[in-house]
């Protein structure tokens, strides 16, 4: 009688910060109802990221995709962080689609990302370091800047400017001045406002 010795392969694992249900509150997407799976780590350091996504735990494909069919909306954000850091996230993907998920991913850009996601927002901070050029959609963060530098690099389908909140009143109404003034005067950009911020939610 001979013996094979079966090699169990250990189970796929994220690091998560959160995972939880709210409305999606900035983007093409404004007023969708989510699922948010929030990862940990990135590779930028922004001084206006006001995400705390540090903390985090190890959690396999199955808890995430268990944690998210938990809530009701079938929509699915892919965020952090910087989500492609994740080695996995192409397992959680195509896990999420398997269970009926539409899945979004928010990134900065600077990273490879599978291409079987849906919805890709990318909101680079960095011109010239990012390796998506053609994303559904760009996310700018303003803050006053020349766009005309996004405009060259970038080719998305959906232009979204977003104000900076740089938690000064008079400074955010400031630049969200400047932005309604810029779409207007550029009708392809459409602003973006941190909604769930004004209603007060997460």
């Amino acid at each position: 009688m001979s013996w094979r010795v079966r090699t169990i392969k250990p189970p796929t694992r994220l690091r998560i910060n959160e995972i939880f249900c709210s409305i999606q509150g900035e983007g093409h997407f404004t007023g969708t109802p989510a699922v948010f799976i929030r990862t940990s780590g990135c590779n930028l350091h922004c001084s206006f990221c006001d995400t705390h996504h540090e903390e985090g735990w190890e959690m396999s494909v199955s808890e995430i995709v268990i944690a998210a069919a938990s809530y009701k909306p079938r929509h699915v954000v892919i965020t952090g962080g910087e989500p492609a850091l994740q080695k996995e996230l192409s397992t959680l993907v195509d896990a999420l689609h398997e269970v009926g998920f539409f899945v979004q991913i928010e990134t900065n850009g600077t990273c490879n990302i599978p291409s079987s996601i849906d919805w890709v927002t990318c909101s680079p901070k960095i011109l010239g370091k990012t390796v998506i050029r053609s994303p559904h959609e760009l996310k700018v963060i303003y803050t006053g800047e020349d766009l005309t530098p996004w405009e060259k690099e970038f080719l998305p389908k959906v232009w979204s400017l977003q104000p900076c909140d740089t938690g000064d009143a008079e400074k955010n109404a400031q630049l969200t001045a400047e932005a309604v003034r810029y779409c207007i005067d550029h009708p392809q950009w459409h602003l973006s406002l941190q909604t769930h911020k004004f209603i007060g939610v997460r």
